[in-house]
């Protein structure tokens, strides 16, 4: 099941899978899946060439609002993979479903991504990770709060809830995270909570959580210089 974003692994697990059918000659058959943040919302930039990498390998929005099977076509006719590719159609779905309009269980598709609001925040939540920042994981909200053992949560709240951001408020959090980034060790942050789904965006609330903390830190905040897992 994927999340709807362009750095989520299984698509591009797909797109290896099809160029492995190409050597082999050997036909995909790719079930279709709903996108569980819907099918409508598209957010973000496209992946310039010289920063690809496994989880960009072609460029697509970072919110991409596409089914694997719709993505499994445009790497196979647009991107060029030609391989011997058979989708098989969802029924019932439509495009503004959000995934628990589908009547379908919400099953974590990996160890972080335990409830559909983990995906709804994703698309920018994830960009934390190439910061020192905590973006939650080792506690039960993973990509939901973020913080380092220097913010003063009330202040951090108090200066992201003036940006008036569509679809969340930001709530002031301590926690700490048992493992990844500071470990055993109490962050301040902010908890994201969602109360318009249809109007968050996540991306620009991303951006607008990374520029309120380098603006109010500056002299502790920075980025990750090396590789993240």
């Amino acid at each position: 099941q994927d999340v709807g974003s362009r750095y989520y692994t299984f698509i591009y697990t797909l797109a290896n899978c099809m160029k492995t059918c190409v050597e082999s000659n050997t036909r995909m058959i790719v079930c279709d899946r709903p996108n569980p943040i819907n099918g409508v919302t598209i957010e973000g930039n496209l992946v310039e060439k010289e920063f690809q990498s496994f989880v960009g390998q072609y460029p697509i929005p970072n919110r991409h609002g596409m089914t694997i099977g719709e993505l499994a076509i445009l790497f196979n006719e647009y991107f060029g993979i030609k391989c011997d590719l058979k989708v098989i159609p969802m029924e019932g779905w439509e495009r503004s479903m959000w995934y628990d309009q589908t009547g379908l269980p919400w099953v974590s598709p990996s160890p972080n991504m335990p409830t559909l609001s983990t995906a709804t925040v994703y698309p920018g939540m994830c960009l934390i990770e190439g910061t020192l920042l905590s973006e939650g994981r080792g506690t039960t909200i993973p990509f939901e709060q973020v913080g380092a053992p220097y913010i003063d949560a009330e202040t951090l709240a108090k200066t992201l809830n003036k940006e008036n951001l569509p679809g969340l408020f930001f709530r002031p959090q301590y926690f700490k995270p048992q493992f990844q980034k500071w470990s055993g060790t109490v962050c301040g942050g902010v908890q994201l909570h969602i109360t318009e789904r249809n109007k968050i965006k996540p991306l620009v609330t991303s951006i607008a959580l990374l520029s309120s903390i380098k603006k109010l830190y500056p002299d502790d905040f920075s980025w990750r210089k090396e590789a993240y897992e």
